[in-house]
């Protein structure tokens, strides 16, 4: 008998230098026919009129779409041959063709859905490159949502296929389970559905949007990222911080990278012993000083006048200015005063000085005098 003819294992010698000539092939070759089919498909999506990154494209796909490939031509390969019957076993009534069949097919489910995730990434960071030629961050953070969104979806719908393909069950009375199970799932997770829920509020009603910087009950920072369940917080001190998304809707958010104006204030209190036409120039000195053009609005006003001195109020808004930008300018408008205060030589109240004090004794006809510091 012919070598290449020769029986093992129910299959001839000839069958098993075939199949492993076909999955060596596929092996070698994959790389260049992942790349070829990739290119494939790339042509064809440009044909469709969709404007896409070949490179990026390419880069992104070729791995999935080769090892779909190979796994895919190696266990058609396989198929082609006869079980032998002497490695035919059962277990649990299982029996171990049906196994091996099972355990190609997972492979095959598992490779095409990554294919599927990496095609959803792909369509991410072309959708982020469009986002980022627009100023706002609203667009960037829902191309993020909804690529883990629809990740999640394609996990689900890759888990229903390998439960019915593999292990031949019907989806329909799955689902039917599943709608039971939902059920019961649902009031065991109602929170996590509520954060949820509480995600799609927050993309559509955009409250916030990530860069902005927040204030929510105790916790104030800028928002990194806003995921399905929960929003993640940068703080000043840089800690991270986690925050259901239920709670960034039911709760008082302060955004203040929304602030319109912002807002200083504070008080001068001169000592009583200046006079109203130093008060008067102090007022209009301050008044000169708030003519900036980043300030929109000022109010300068002698708002109290008491046995403990005069006291000036000063409050001012600026345009929209960035905290650090509003410091800035906050810190010069003081200076500047403090700096008109030591030109005009006036007195604040509290500054140290001396009050003279008389007592008249009947044994000294010239009286006694004492000094007495006071603050």
């Amino acid at each position: 008998m012919n070598f290449w003819e020769q029986i093992f294992l129910d299959n001839s010698v000839r069958q098993y230098a075939m199949v492993a000539s076909i999955v060596l092939v596929a092996y070698v070759f994959k790389r260049f026919i992942g790349r070829y089919v990739s290119w494939l498909f790339f042509f064809l999506m440009q044909r469709m009129g969709r404007v896409i990154e070949r490179k990026e494209f390419i880069d992104m796909i070729v791995e999935p779409v080769e090892k779909f490939l190979f796994v895919f031509i190696s266990y058609l390969a396989l198929r082609s041959l006869v079980f032998p019957k002497i490695l035919i076993v059962s277990f649990r009534k299982i029996a171990t063709p049906d196994i091996t069949e099972a355990i190609g097919e997972t492979l095959l489910i598992w490779f095409f859905f990554q294919m599927l995730l990496r095609l959803v990434d792909y369509v991410a960071f072309v959708m982020g490159k469009k986002a980022d030629l627009t100023p706002e961050q609203d667009d960037n953070q829902l191309v993020v949502f909804f690529k883990d969104f629809l990740k999640v979806v394609i996990i689900i719908i890759g888990a229903l296929t390998m439960i019915s393909v593999v292990f031949h069950k019907e989806i329909t009375n799955i689902l039917a389970g599943f709608s039971i199970i939902a059920a019961a799932m649902a009031l065991a997770a109602r929170e996590s559905l509520e954060n949820l829920i509480a995600s799609f509020i927050i993309f559509f009603d955009k409250p916030f949007t990530t860069g902005d910087l927040l204030k929510v009950n105790s916790i104030t920072g800028t928002v990194e990222k806003i995921g399905l369940r929960s929003t993640r917080i940068r703080t000043a001190e840089k800690t991270y911080v986690t925050v259901p998304n239920k709670q960034m809707v039911d709760s008082i958010v302060d955004n203040m990278s929304l602030r319109t104006h912002r807002r200083a204030e504070f008080k001068l209190v001169l000592d009583n012993h200046n006079t109203a036409e130093q008060v008067r120039a102090l007022l209009s000195g301050i008044k000169e000083i708030l003519k900036d053009q980043r300030i929109v609005d000022s109010n300068v006003f002698l708002a109290d006048v008491a046995a403990e001195g005069y006291t000036i109020t000063v409050d001012y808004l600026s345009g929209q200015l960035e905290f650090k930008s509003f410091s800035i300018m906050k810190e010069e408008v003081q200076l500047r005063i403090i700096e008109t205060v030591e030109k005009m030589n006036l007195q604040m109240a509290g500054s140290e000085r001396s009050v003279r004090i008389i007592t008249d004794q009947p044994s000294s006809p010239q009286g006694n005098a004492s000094v007495v510091p006071t603050a």
